[in-house]
């Protein structure tokens, strides 16, 4: 039985230089010159031809499953995974998945051969990318914050669409704080800032979009901004301003493309996982977040260029709390009392014989849940806020349209409507007398 060999296209080459070789058409080094291979490689060859014909020329492994192959079990086990528990999963994604939650320890590129062998293609598409010039990084951590929020259907119809805030150090890629909002709002970039400056430090400049959060918009001042000729600060810029952070506007989404990429990344693979966990309402996915974040940072963050840290020192945790909150500002009632929207907070006896009465106090709504008063340096008061006091209703009237810090009147005194029996006595009468007296004190 005469056996086949199949020689590729380099050994019929091969075989027709060494004939030639043989006969004494060429020399040896033109032979080596024609198969690029040096003299001595040439010898091996021709000896090896005389001996066994053109089968020497073939390669003794051709045909043979590699001795690293995976088994056909763990093959199998892959194309499983992937089409039921990691449906919908990218291959780098997967082989990652692979290798912390099954154990099995595989490059992304034979996840890729192996699904594409059984005929799973990729389940995320790129488009072409047009041609824009990149920026290089920063050369230190902390010179420059991007942050951005993210509007999805994180959980993919499981429950309401979230908004992800966040913010990545433009030198490392490290995703240094983020967070699921029902909205994009202030309460969530001051959270996000504050999960910052506790893990890494105070940054020297954020860069981020030109979202009123951020300005206050319109052409027009007001008689106050005009008096001062500077735009009253929202409250994450009031916050960047006692931080001493320069916030920096872009101009175009493509301008703060590394957020813009990790959006994309995290809505490739945060989805995936919120996914494999169920996670149903904001609750939930903040706790996968959490864990996310962790794999994330580990398996994208990159070494600066600059070893040396632009990070700031973080502030005392009692500074932090007065810097990231929501500050309103107020005047204190003759009876020693501020009103946070619907909530009346009774403030400690003050210096002097009228004490805190007529004085402008700040609010502080915590991040925490807590209100707290303060007279400039001077704390006077912290009670428990109602649930989710962010989003109290009562405190629309005082964030304003651009949410800033209004500086509020004193509140009118409440006076008797026309057909009240008050009205009716006899304003001559002792009663009358006494009872108006009590109602002006």
């Amino acid at each position: 039985m005469r056996e086949t060999i199949t020689m590729t296209n380099t050994d019929q080459q091969r075989t027709i230089v060494l004939t030639k070789l043989l006969v004494g058409e060429i020399t040896l080094a033109e032979a080596g010159t024609l198969m690029k291979l040096s003299e001595r490689q040439v010898w091996r060859l021709k000896d090896a031809f005389q001996s066994h014909g053109p089968a020497a020329l073939v390669h003794g492994n051709r045909g043979r499953s590699s001795p690293r192959r995976l088994a056909d079990d763990i093959r199998q086990r892959i194309v499983e995974l992937a089409s039921t528990r990691y449906a919908g999963i990218n291959d780098s994604h997967l082989a990652d998945l692979l290798a912390e939650e099954e154990g099995i320890t595989v490059s992304r590129v034979a996840v890729r051969r192996i699904l594409r062998a059984a005929g799973r293609s990729s389940p995320r598409r790129r488009r072409a990318p047009r041609h824009r010039s990149r920026r290089d990084r920063m050369p230190q951590a902390g010179m420059l914050l991007q942050l951005d929020g993210s509007r999805h259907d994180w959980l993919e119809g499981r429950g309401s669409w979230l908004s992800l805030i966040g913010a990545i150090d433009d030198a490392t890629g490290t995703v240094t704080g983020a967070t699921f909002r029902a909205q994009e709002d202030a309460a969530g970039y001051l959270t996000v800032l504050r999960q910052t400056i506790r893990g890494h430090g105070v940054p020297l400049a954020v860069y981020r979009d030109r979202h009123t959060i951020f300005e206050a918009s319109g052409d027009s001042l007001t008689l106050e901004e005009q008096l001062v000729d500077r735009r009253t600060p929202t409250q994450v810029g009031r916050a960047f301003d006692e931080l001493g952070v320069t916030s920096i506007a872009a101009r175009s989404p493509q301008a703060k493309g590394r957020i813009e990429r990790l959006w994309g990344t995290f809505q490739d693979r945060l989805v995936g996982e919120l996914r494999l966990a169920g996670a149903a309402d904001r609750e939930a996915a903040e706790r996968v977040l959490e864990r996310h974040l962790v794999r994330h940072n580990r398996r994208f963050s990159v070494s600066a260029a600059d070893p040396a840290t632009a990070w700031r020192p973080r502030p005392a945790a009692r500074e932090l709390d007065r810097i990231c909150c929501l500050k309103y500002r107020r005047v204190v009632a003759n009876d020693h009392t501020v009103r946070a929207g619907a909530t009346i907070l009774q403030l400690p006896p003050g210096p002097g014989r009228r004490g805190y009465a007529g004085k402008r106090v700040e609010i502080h709504l915590r991040l925490d849940g807590r209100l707290a008063v303060w007279d400039g340096e001077r704390f006077l008061l912290v009670t428990p806020a109602p649930a989710d006091p962010v989003q109290l209703r009562s405190l629309e009237s005082a964030r304003g349209v651009r949410g800033t810090m209004p500086l509020s009147s004193v509140s009118t005194p409440l006076r008797p409507a026309a057909d009240h029996p008050w009205r009716r006595l006899n304003r001559r009468s002792k009663l009358y007398r006494r009872l108006t007296e009590s109602v002006i004190t």
